[in-house]
């Protein structure tokens, strides 16, 4: 019995292996992947954001970077590519979230025009994999990510505008809706996430449905500070309702795109922070659902996100660095890896 149990695992083990280089042979057709990244602010980083993901021991296998794409940024094609070029250098899927210009203290609702300058922008790029990743904006359920307003019906038609214009490119785009605030509450400048989607449902039925996968943020709330085991709409696990809520309604089971997460630490949190994500990756982003997991945020110190930071103001790695970086380690060491997830994508 046991000699059969070796030889079966050594043959799901050797299938498993073939089954991975052939996926990596053609970045163009298929790559394998596992739920791991890291959120950026900036294109040049994304060498710092590999070093982060992929210390691993595991060859031929890409992680994730989330990165917002600005309406200056119109102005920078050759950047934009040597970044893509970068990113399959290291093998890094870029989940790329459309944004616009900011003024007067909130960000301007996007026109049509700005979103087919943005896909057309980004079509006439080489991507690094077949499949192109966009993000249709961020947090509209603050008014501060929507011109000054929470409008989920004008956010509703813009996103069918978005998705259907990219989807009639064929550039193979994959279409990802802004994630919510999943701790919002209803109120003068922001409106809670389940109502926020009753909303936009209500006012454009069908239109979740054209979003290719799901997108969220899955912050450990009340402060960004409470422990991973905690659950519930504003936990860690808060995707896991919003999976539910449109299985519900629409009748599609979504992969899920965790595209923010993380702890602020400027509190007392570090002596958490190695079993914190330790669980966080072995138990919550090890969910089948769960496609790629980009926390927030690589470089955010010195300034307002510094408690979020992976990276000092000097550069050096803090203590969510080492955390995260050693969680992946364990989870995904080589003598386990080919019993780890992996995810093909086509």
């Amino acid at each position: 019995m046991k000699l059969y149990t070796s030889l079966a695992r050594i043959a799901f083990s050797l299938t498993l292996v073939v089954s991975l280089f052939v996926a990596t042979l053609s970045q163009v057709a298929a790559v394998a992947s596992i739920p791991a990244g890291i959120h950026i602010l900036r294109i040049e980083e994304v060498t710092e954001a590999a070093e982060l993901t992929q210390d691993m021991g595991v060859d031929d296998v890409w992680t994730y970077v989330t990165i917002p794409f600005t309406l200056a940024d119109l102005d920078r094609p050759q950047e934009w590519q040597d970044f893509f070029d970068t990113a399959a250098s290291k093998k890094m899927i870029p989940l790329v979230r459309l944004t616009t210009a900011f003024e007067d203290e909130s960000w301007n609702v996007p026109t049509k025009k700005n979103i087919v300058d943005q896909i057309t922008f980004l079509s006439k790029l080489q991507w690094p994999t077949d499949k192109k990743h966009i993000i249709v904006f961020n947090e509209v359920n603050h008014s501060k990510e929507w011109g000054g307003t929470v409008d989920p019906e004008e956010y509703a038609r813009l996103f069918a505008f978005t998705a259907n214009w990219a989807h009639t490119e064929e550039q193979n785009f994959v279409v990802l809706p802004a994630a919510l605030d999943l701790a919002a509450p209803n109120g003068r400048s922001t409106v809670e996430a389940f109502t926020f989607l009753s909303q936009m449902e209500a006012s454009h039925p069908d239109v979740l449905l054209l979003a290719d996968a799901w997108n969220s943020h899955s912050y450990p709330n009340p402060g960004f500070s409470a422990s991973p085991q905690r659950s519930g709409q504003n936990s860690l696990s808060g995707f896991k309702l919003e999976l539910a809520w449109l299985q519900e309604h629409t009748g599609k089971e979504f992969q899920v795109y965790i595209t923010e997460t993380g702890w602020d630490v400027s509190g007392s949190l570090d002596r958490w922070m190695a079993s914190y994500y330790q669980y966080a990756v072995s138990h919550i982003w090890s969910d089948p659902s769960v496609v790629a997991v980009t926390p927030f945020i690589l470089q955010g110190s010195p300034g307002p996100f510094s408690g979020f930071s992976f990276l000092d103001e000097t550069g050096e790695p803090t203590t969510q660095y080492v955390a995260y970086q050693k969680a992946l380690k364990n989870h995904y060491a080589p003598s386990d890896f080919l019993l780890a997830k992996i995810q093909v994508i086509e």
